[in-house]
């Protein structure tokens, strides 16, 4: 029985959510192929309880290679891993966050892989995967079929729902790590500048409301209180970000972060094709923007034609009123 091969995401010795995106499209590539998939999970000490919390999700078995070495990730010294673990595997794939897009293109280099970045969608055509992903900034998409002993792939979170728990636990199989190659000693971790906020992550958060470059130097001041209200996750277009209104860490779009939540309230945004490519999956879109003709309007379930320095306060008033009101 041939094999898919889940490559999660760890930090801090927990997994991140954006894995079981990579778990559905794993479970639908098996469904296909007539597979079993292995989830791998590489870290520093501490990753033995990431791979334990992943038995329940209907793996044959969890890869567990835990390692000082693998405290900070560097993608030179997981990739010859990842490389050794995904041999005589049909299928390797991760989730296209920032971990998955620098790591897996490296592993399908090292298995000399054809490679498919962010899909959107995977297709069964008598045996053979299909995998759809997105180009022209999402305008248009291309049907992609990898003809490799091993095909590699990253799986956009936003169009893959994360899996559920199932069935009896899975074993755990400790693996050691691969050595390095002579790149990785040229390759330092210094240090990762986060953005840390109480509010829920982009990737996981179910309401999110983004301010684009109209906000100004105003941006927390009149996005933070209509987030505490619905509490919601805070995103950015690229414009807002470029501008130094708000963090890198906050930009939706094609170049920032693939979101779908079930509410995104666009504040200020125009709707450049850029902003919508990352979030048009979205379940519900409000639009306030005082151009009428502005594009997200076209794209939006309910639009707001107001200044959005009297809109947003005034919806925050009314949430508030309707919290009192029980």
């Amino acid at each position: 029985m041939s094999t898919v091969l889940v490559v999660a995401e760890v930090a801090q010795g927990s997994f991140k959510k954006a894995t079981f995106s990579a778990v559905t499209f794993a479970k639908q590539a098996c469904a296909a192929l007539g597979a079993q998939f292995n989830i791998l999970v590489l870290g520093g000490p501490g990753a033995g309880k990431a791979a334990e919390e992943l038995r329940a999700y209907g793996a044959a078995k969890v890869l567990l290679c835990e390692d000082p070495s693998l405290t900070d990730y560097v993608a030179e010294r997981f990739a010859p891993t990842v490389a050794e673990a995904a041999k005589g595997c049909a299928l390797v794939c991760a989730t296209a966050t920032s971990f998955g897009k620098d790591l897996l293109p490296r592993v399908a280099a090292r298995l000399d892989a054809a490679f498919a970045g962010d899909c959107s969608a995977l297709q069964d055509q008598g045996g053979k995967l299909v995998f759809k992903r997105p180009t022209y900034a999402g305008n248009a998409y291309a049907s992609v079929e990898l003809s490799s002993a091993v095909a590699v792939a990253t799986v956009r979170q936003s169009e893959f729902e994360g899996a559920a728990t199932q069935g009896t636990p899975c074993p755990v199989e400790s693996i050691t790590l691969s050595a390095a190659g002579a790149a990785a000693a040229r390759v330092e971790f210094v240090s990762i500048s986060q953005v840390k906020s109480e509010r829920p992550e982009l990737g996981d958060a179910r309401i999110i409301v983004s301010g684009g470059r109209a906000v100004k130097e105003k941006f927390f001041e009149v996005l933070e209180p209509l987030a505490a209200e619905l509490g919601a996750a805070i995103g950015a277009s690229r414009a807002a970000c470029d501008a130094g209104y708000a963090p890198g860490d906050y930009q939706v779009g094609q170049t920032g972060k693939i979101v779908a939540p079930d509410l995104y309230v666009a504040v200020g945004i125009s709707g450049a094709i850029q902003h919508i490519a990352g979030m048009k999956g979205s379940k519900t879109i409000v639009a306030i923007n005082t151009d009428p003709e502005a594009p997200i309007f076209q794209l939006a379930d309910y639009g707001l034609v107001m200044d959005l320095f009297t809109a947003v306060p005034a919806l925050v008033s009314a949430l508030k009123a309707r919290k009192a009101a029980g």
